[in-house]
């Protein structure tokens, strides 16, 4: 996968968690916004992979996570994402949402409609939302 299947398959998460918030699915939305964020974060990590590198190992292994702080690292953007939520309280207030989210969720089937609701508002804001 590269960059634009990424950023593709971030937009059609959106788009699908969208539809299922919707209709009352709140577990399917939340975990969909999850890994519309994981995707977006793996798109700036893509961005990053030189042609022709041999990539650390390491680094490889930690693209290969669903765990968005970890994504966060790899892709450069956490001191980026500090400097924007200490002069963007909303954005803070987002990222603290978002980053909730695990894996796991897509056990859960307990997850409020306004859980997903929040999460949504969380990564989609024009502004402040996590994946602008």
């Amino acid at each position: 996968m590269n960059r634009s299947d990424f950023q593709r398959i971030c937009r059609l998460r959106v788009k699908e968690a969208k539809v299922l918030l919707d209709h009352g699915c709140a577990p399917g939305a939340y975990y969909l916004l999850g890994y519309a964020v994981e995707c977006a974060l793996k798109a700036c990590i893509a961005k990053k992979t030189r042609r022709y590198d041999f990539p650390d190992r390491k680094r490889v292994n930690d693209n290969y996570t669903h765990d968005l702080d970890k994504l966060l690292t790899v892709a450069n953007l956490k001191d980026e994402l500090e400097r924007e939520r200490q002069s963007n309280p909303n954005l803070e207030d987002n990222w603290t949402i978002v980053r909730e989210w695990s894996e796991q969720s897509r056990y859960d089937d307990a997850i409020s409609i306004s859980d997903a609701q929040e999460l949504y508002s969380a990564c989609t804001g024009r502004r402040t939302g996590v994946l602008s």
